[in-house]
């Protein structure tokens, strides 16, 4: 693997030296630079020799094309699909009866940004556990408004809105882009719903000079609906060009664009939902090539890790007794209350259908609460990404409960069930970690500190389903670009990969009620 690896980290580097702008390219032993003091160009080559001894998990640099490739949910999800079809699952449709086999693995998507897929056991009968993990596809980020149209003192300029607690300074002057679906008219007189990307950075929002603000150093303030606007292009240009702007709702050169990577007349675009994103790729980064430099870590770490842990193992299902199941739900950052969110019917729904699905053309048993039951002997791995200690802010962490990247995926607990782990879910994934040797820590926030939430709590009391909240550390987190380590990458998908292996057993040595 070691050898597969280097070949494949070698092939990462040359595509991405290929695809980035000239001013981003760099190697492992060169750093550039390209100023000086008469504002000419030069280049100074500093050579410096990495210790590293192997590259970097194949994990992380298959994790990192996972990245590249979903800039948007639409986007996560139809990738997803990509990997489970390469794997051999089956697409079945909400819309349709299910008739399902032992040892089956199938997947649908509701709203083309949240996917179910699962793999039933091949004794499994009805009643028995579900092994599930959840996780979530959407990032904070910046949207295109419904009437986005907007000129200022000669720019042309594009209306966004706010989604999710982003780190929104981080957004200032970064080269950005356009990612999405849009419901485009066909000929036969339907609507598609249709995957875009705009890879060349097309937007901007620019900070304000020093030298007109002078505390900026101090404290970067700035209104979000009047600062926070990315500029398209200037009226100028737009004028030159020819692009005369008739549209009501948005500017004819976004317009333009949008038609003709999609390759459709402009009056077939009916409507689109298009999140701005940073055009520079994730990347493997650090001394010892050691972390990820990417935006989306959360939650695209832990659904990749979910995703592939169930691909992984979805062939190794003869014995197992449950049904795996791993659920990657849109609109997490938002509070999840969508229909096609953790706190909509999607997961209940697909579990009691499962239930009374027929397998292997056997009806179910009837008169019996075989929902009921299956819920009793099942759990659920919320997966959303922890918080790393931070080196330059020691302080904010409680001294007893600061997770390192490296060391293996993070158990969130929390007393006011900001997360749903409790005493007997925590046991059974340290006893699942500690057969297989995989390494684990612990998170809880300070007393003086607000904490997050995820989809365990809201899943675990809709469904009255045992569960536990865990995650891979990282920093920056909500940032547009947050650092992950390349080891907690295989660290996650072992540790997932076991629970669904091991699950079934060790739940029968737990006692409770």
């Amino acid at each position: 693997m070691t050898g597969c690896a280097g070949h494949f980290w070698r092939k990462l580097q040359r595509l991405s030296s290929r695809t980035r702008p000239r001013s981003l390219q760099t190697n492992a032993s060169t750093l550039v630079s390209s100023t000086n003091a008469a504002g000419a160009s030069s280049i100074e080559k500093k050579q410096f020799h990495s210790t590293t001894s192997s590259p970097p998990p194949p994990e992380a640099l298959d994790f990192i094309q996972f990245l590249n490739a979903s800039p948007s949910p639409f986007h996560a999800v139809h990738e997803a699909s990509r990997r489970l079809e390469n794997a051999g699952f089956e697409k079945i449709s909400e819309r349709s009866a299910w008739q399902l086999k032992r040892k089956g693995k199938y997947y649908f998507t509701r709203n083309g940004s949240s996917i179910v897929a699962f793999v039933v056991g091949g004794k499994y009968r009805p009643g028995n556990g579900f092994s599930i993990v959840g996780a979530h596809t959407d990032s904070p980020c910046l949207k295109v408004k419904p009437i986005s149209k907007k000129d200022k003192a000669g720019y042309l300029e594009v209306g966004v809105q706010l989604y999710g607690g982003g780190i929104w300074h981080t957004w200032f002057d970064r080269d950005l882009s356009v990612a999405g679906r849009v419901m485009v008219k066909k000929e036969d007189g339907t609507f598609q719903h249709t995957l875009a990307r705009i890879e060349k950075p097309l937007l901007r929002v620019p900070t304000l000079a020093i030298h007109l603000d002078g505390s900026v150093n101090d404290a970067f303030k700035f209104n979000k609906e009047n600062h926070l606007v990315p500029v398209l292009a200037t009226a100028v240009k737009s004028s030159l060009n020819a692009s005369s702007d008739q549209e009501t709702k948005h500017h004819r050169a976004l317009m333009d664009i949008l038609s003709e990577d999609l390759q459709v007349a402009l009056e077939n675009i009916h409507d689109f939902e298009l999140c701005l994103y940073d055009t520079q790729p994730a990347t493997i980064g650090g001394a010892y090539d050691e972390f990820i430099f990417s935006a989306r870590l959360d939650n695209l770490g832990m659904s990749y890790c979910s995703l592939m842990a169930l691909v992984n193992t979805a062939d190794q299902t003869a014995d197992d007794s449950n049904i795996r199941v791993v659920s990657l739900f849109d609109n997490e950052e938002v509070g999840s209350t969508t229909e096609h969110g953790a706190n909509s019917n999607l997961l209940p729904s697909t579990l009691k259908r499962i239930v009374a699905a027929k397998i292997d053309g056997k009806e179910p048993p009837t008169g019996k609460s075989s929902f009921e039951l299956a819920m009793r002997n099942s759990m659920l791995v919320s997966a959303d990404m922890a918080h790393a200690l931070h080196p330059n802010y020691i302080e904010k962490y409680e001294e007893n409960h600061r997770p390192a990247m490296h060391k293996g995926t993070v158990i969130k607990i929390n007393a006011n069930q900001r997360y749903a782990t409790t005493a007997p879910t925590a046991l059974i994934l340290r006893e699942i970690a500690r057969r297989r040797n995989i390494p684990i820590q612990e998170f809880v926030v300070r007393n003086d500190s607000p904490c997050g939430s995820t989809i365990g709590p809201m899943l675990s009391a809709k469904l009255g389903l045992r569960t536990i909240d865990v995650g891979n550390p990282q920093l920056s987190m909500h940032s547009i670009r947050e650092i992950g380590g390349v080891d907690d990458v295989p660290n996650g998908i072992r540790l997932l990969e076991a629970f669904f292996e091991l699950f079934p057993s060790i739940d029968q040595q737990v006692v409770v009620d």
